[in-house]
């Protein structure tokens, strides 16, 4: 039989420590949050999910997920509420909630917040070690989401940034 999980609250959030299963409400749990690259809840505590992430990602209007990129694990993404631009390949598609997109291994892509008030997006990402590059896009240096220079280094990538901050969700991430 496996065991559950204690559940921490904290000023941050509920956070899971130890191994086991465990419930977490996503309202409730402790989020990152960067004022450049949205506010995301990851359920993860001490314990790191060893063969994939999850979580939900929170954008607001130009606010990209990440910087544009491809990894060797397939990832999978359903928008939750709200409106995105998907940067994909090259291209620019417009996603609005219950569009799903796939990426493939080596897929190049990045989110960015669009329309007028916070996107959710639910991301599921296999946790393959392997390649992972940022390549040089226009489309998403356009979108304040890309590199000048082509790396498969995530520090080189994020250097700009400031580390991210924990803490609750924030009042209108999430609908409902």
């Amino acid at each position: 039989m496996t065991d559950e999980a204690r559940i921490e609250r904290t000023e941050a959030g509920d956070v899971p420590r130890g191994e086991g299963w465990y419930v977490v409400n996503a309202r409730d749990a402790n989020w990152i949050h960067s004022p450049e690259l949205g506010s995301a809840v990851t359920f993860e505590g001490d314990a790191r999910f060893e063969e994939y992430g999850i979580n939900i990602q929170v954008l607001e209007p130009g606010q990209p997920n990440c910087m544009y990129h491809a990894e060797e694990g397939q990832e999978d993404f359903l928008v939750l509420s709200g409106e995105c631009l998907l940067l994909v390949e090259g291209q620019e598609r417009r996603l609005k909630a219950w569009d799903f997109f796939h990426a493939a291994p080596m897929t190049e892509h990045v989110f960015v917040g669009a329309g007028d008030g916070p996107c959710a997006i639910l991301m599921v990402g296999s946790r393959k070690d392997g390649a992972l590059v940022y390549p040089v896009s226009e489309l998403a240096l356009h979108h304040g989401a890309g590199v000048e220079e082509e790396t498969s280094s995530g520090q080189e990538a994020y250097a700009r940034y400031d580390a991210p901050t924990q803490g609750p969700m924030r009042p209108g991430q999430l609908p409902g």
